[in-house]
């Protein structure tokens, strides 16, 4: 039995066809070759066109048919993981109203921080485990205050993963987890918040109907499936934000298991089964692919927006046209402490995990007559590593001590300066395997759609690439106390 997973990414989107009896990737693509456009129309703005993600998906199927691996018919099952809190809004007719207001998007801080106060702090953490913050909700808001004339054409709102189950199978569906994203969930009363719906004025009827992450979220319309060479009738059996879908991918579905990602923003994520949250809203709880009303399965999750990015753009603007493999090279010939050159990398957006401040991206004490391009690269994937150590001692406070953290081998994971940074910095000792998010999400096809057994069948032949263990931790420790102090001097002044 074949299974499609489909990863709508910020920059691309990937797609994997998956056999289920193995769970061995039969064909993979990702299109478009170059990233894919953020429009920011404003500083702290970032959206994106769903009708754009849609295209993508369409092109991406296509050119994995196109590798002749497979029989595009043997497909009987589709998984989607997506970009987490964007909002897309769409009339009665199922046309899209405006762009989609995506994760890095801050514009709607202040919307949120009316909200906390409005609805009370206590009862908005021990009902939502959240602050309404950045999120969905708040951002839904903002279109409200701000663009009443959008706003009241407004019949249904989604999470982007909600919209390309949309388009497939011409049905609308969300999920209690897609809406704890949102901040939508009182997990108190395991319902749609009526506190939300209320402080923000918004109609019940905006949100679709809502399944569990595994379940039949609609079948693949015949006109769809004859444009993409597909069956008609599939199911869409499971769709997830990116990162729960990342840690699925990873095994991590167990209270104490946890997951890190270090692409175009950093994320460790690690599942408890105590409701649980952090004062400061700077970590973020939301329900796992397998929490139910019954079964806490719950993800704390800690977001950095400025990490790969910030390598990105260093490849993009700091050297000669260079490859990541050859700036990783580079920073292996620099000893660890950069010589004392120190990179902030939070140049994307409000940061959670600095109450919402926006810090910007730093470098501090540059020596023109020591420093060279290779310092830069390696302070770089240090200043980054060190922005995971400072949000994994928020995590530790709401109880997340993790023994190793599980991530794949991909993005920053590929640069073994960065690992051995994340490493030690942490002092926590990291599996890596052979993990990509469309894989992920055809494995979750695969579990809604009952090709296997039991969630812990889809995982018998996940086996970890290598474990990497602390080996510098009181080397990196004075370090990263350096780099903390240029930190703070810069959240006094922000």
């Amino acid at each position: 039995m074949l299974l499609l997973g489909i990863d709508v990414g910020t920059s691309s989107i990937k797609v994997s066809v998956v056999e289920s009896e193995t769970q061995q990737t039969i064909a993979s693509a990702r299109y478009p070759d170059n990233e894919s456009a953020i429009t920011s129309l404003k500083p702290g703005w970032a959206e994106q066109s769903p009708e754009m993600w849609w295209e993508h998906v369409q092109q991406a199927i296509l050119k994995a048919n196109a590798t002749q691996s497979y029989n595009p018919k043997d497909i009987s099952a589709i998984g989607i993981a997506y970009q987490m809190h964007g909002l897309v809004v769409i009339d009665k007719n199922q046309n899209v109203l405006r762009d989609s207001i995506i994760w890095c998007d801050s514009r709607a801080v202040e919307i949120g921080e009316r909200a906390l106060k409005q609805i009370g702090e206590e009862k908005s953490l021990s009902h939502l485990l959240n602050s309404p913050g950045n999120f969905t909700a708040a951002k839904l808001a903002w279109v409200k205050e701000n663009e009443p004339h959008i706003y009241e054409k407004i019949d249904k709102i989604m999470l982007p993963g909600d919209f390309i189950s949309l388009k497939l199978t011409g049905q609308l569906t969300t999920s209690n987890s897609a809406l704890s994203e949102g901040i939508f969930w009182d997990f108190q009363n395991n319902s749609i918040s009526d506190d939300i719906l209320n402080c923000f004025g918004f109609d019940k009827n905006l949100i679709a109907t809502v399944m569990s992450v595994f379940a039949d979220h609609g079948h693949l319309t015949k006109a769809v499936a004859e444009k993409l060479s597909l069956k008609p009738g599939i199911p869409v059996s499971y769709k997830s934000g990116d990162q729960p879908n990342n840690a699925l991918s990873l095994n991590v579905l167990n209270p104490g298991e946890v997951a890190a990602t270090a692409g175009t923003s950093g994320v460790i994520y690690g599942v408890s089964d105590q409701v649980t949250y952090d004062k400061q809203s700077r970590v973020n709880t939301f329900a796992h692919v397998n929490h139910t009303g019954t079964k806490t399965r719950l993800g704390v999750l800690l977001c950095i927006n400025g990490t790969g990015i910030l390598n990105s753009w260093t490849k993009k603007n700091l050297t000669a046209g260079i490859d990541y493999p050859e700036m990783n090279a580079h920073c292996a010939t620099i000893a660890e402490g950069s010589d004392g050159l120190r990179v902030l990398p939070f140049g994307n957006g409000a940061e959670r995990m600095l109450n919402n401040k926006i810090v910007g991206a730093h470098f501090g004490n540059i020596d023109f007559n020591l420093h060279t391009p290779a310092h830069i690269f390696r302070a770089v994937q240090e200043g980054i590593a060190f922005a995971f150590r400072y949000g994994l001692d928020i995590m530790r406070e709401t109880g997340i001590n993790p023994s190793v953290i599980r991530a794949g081998k991909a993005n920053l994971f590929l640069s073994p300066v960065f690992t051995e940074a994340f490493v030690n910095a942490t002092n926590v000792p990291v599996e890596l395997y052979e993990n990509d998010g469309s894989v992920g999400a055809a494995l979750g096809a695969g579990i809604g759609s009952k090709a296997f057994a039991s969630e812990k069948e889809a995982f018998n032949n996940t086996k970890p690439l290598t474990l990497i263990e602390p080996s510098k931790a009181q080397k990196y420790d004075p370090i990263y106390q350096d780099w903390k102090q240029l930190l703070d001097k810069h959240l006094k002044k922000s």
